[in-house]
């Protein structure tokens, strides 16, 4: 009877070791870092340059750093 104990945290401790392991192969690559007031910079010069002021600006500059206008900005080094 002492035995079944034994095997039974044996075979757990298995199990955890694999399921530990599984989730630490799924996990996802970060991205390269952003110059984020570089972008900021720019997103604002294509604003000055399209004449937006105020709520249309601050749409633009936003979906801008998302990378989601028209124009991608261009990449900062």
């Amino acid at each position: 009877m002492k035995k079944l104990p034994a095997a039974l945290v044996s075979a757990g401790a298995a199990v955890s070791i694999m399921v530990g392991a599984a989730f630490a192969q799924t996990a996802a690559p970060n991205p390269a870092p952003v110059d984020r007031k570089a972008l900021a910079k720019e997103c604002s010069k294509q604003a000055d340059a399209k004449g937006l002021r105020g709520k249309p600006r601050k749409r633009f500059r936003d979906a801008c750093k998302r990378g989601q206008t028209g124009e991608a900005p261009k990449p900062v080094s």
